[in-house]
């Protein structure tokens, strides 16, 4: 990728190519050959899948059940291939043996997470944002200060990147409107690709055309089919490391507003009351929690209120 100066733009020529997005693949660390499986260590053993289910739920909150059994395998084989470990049982010993967790836990989150997002995802939420949310939100921040937008569970960056366009449309039509947009993630690997902000024009279909010709770069290069987005886009959004079951999150304030969309359904429901109950404590007494719509608080003791479709309000006072 050549550095920012070879970036022009928007639009590239020829114009974009259409196409639905699909799920975020993780690169694997090397290119190196897949090591060979030992022909009775083709699959997993039910001990180590165990294990290695433990694991990930105790580190992630990620609750796997015995049908997720050939998902893990082909992701963990990503791992054998970077670490040129030739079966499950030698990875697991590895894993489990003397720093093994310390050092090798951030990249087995990494290739367990799924990272499925997209730019305007779910834009009835974008349009109540500007038009309900930050003028309430506005009315009650009596001291001016800049409102803060956190993206819990970002991914790629998509969705902060989405809230940076839009909240800075909003911006230039209510002078002296400031905002800050935090985006958090619990891997690593995606944190880094949404830090540096270049995706291909399939992904940014879903962006209008003036906010292309505003917010994204093209490379000088015209055979690309890459897009940057802008640095002075970039500069809005604060990526941070953050995992939902550390015990403490690290903010040193409030958000008005969170977003965390389509993230905990693949947490078991105690899980996710759990970590949607912590959230809530970082929201503001009147500040928005934005959901993804296959998601449901329903039965959930929470101090929200709902207001819209995945979309609920932070009571005020304790609310429980």
């Amino acid at each position: 990728m050549q550095r920012i100066s070879s970036w022009w733009k928007w639009p590239p020529e020829g114009g974009n190519r259409g196409g639905s997005i699909g799920a975020s693949l993780l690169e694997p660390v090397e290119r190196s050959p897949v090591p060979a499986m030992k022909a009775h260590d083709e699959s997993m053993s039910a001990a180590d899948y165990s294990r290695l289910c433990g694991l990930i739920y105790d580190e992630a909150g990620i609750h796997l059940n015995a049908e997720k059994k050939t998902m893990l395998e082909a992701r963990i084989r990503r791992r054998l291939k970077a670490l040129s470990i030739a079966s499950f049982s030698e990875y697991c010993a590895t894993l489990f043996g003397r720093n093994g967790i310390k050092d090798e836990i951030p990249h087995l989150i990494d290739v367990v997470t799924t990272n499925k997002t997209d730019f305007f995802r779910e834009p009835k939420h974008f349009d109540f944002l500007t038009a309900k949310a930050l003028p309430d939100l506005i009315a009650r921040n009596r001291l001016g200060r800049p409102l803060l937008i956190w993206s819990a569970g970002c991914s790629t960056g998509e969705e902060p990147y989405t809230l940076a366009m839009v909240m800075s449309e909003y911006a230039e039509k209510h002078p002296g409107f400031r905002f800050r947009i935090l985006a958090t993630d619990v891997s690593t690997t995606v944190l880094a690709k949404a830090d540096r902000g270049v995706y291909t024009n399939d992904v940014v279909a879903p962006v209008p055309a003036a906010l292309k010709l505003k917010y994204l770069l093209r490379s000088r290069d015209r055979s690309s089919e890459q897009v940057r987005i802008s640095p002075e886009l970039r500069r809005l959004v604060e990526f941070r490391h953050l995992n939902f079951m550390d015990s403490d999150y690290g903010m040193a304030e409030k958000a008005d507003a969170i977003f965390c969309r389509n993230v905990i359904i693949y947490f078991d429901r105690p899980t996710q009351e759990r970590i949607l109950g912590r959230l809530a404590d970082h929201v503001l007494p009147g500040g928005y929690m934005f959901v993804g719509h296959s998601e449901t608080l329903h039965d959930m003791h929470l101090p929200l209120a709902p207001v819209a479709p995945a979309l609920y309000r932070r009571l005020e006072g304790n609310g429980r």
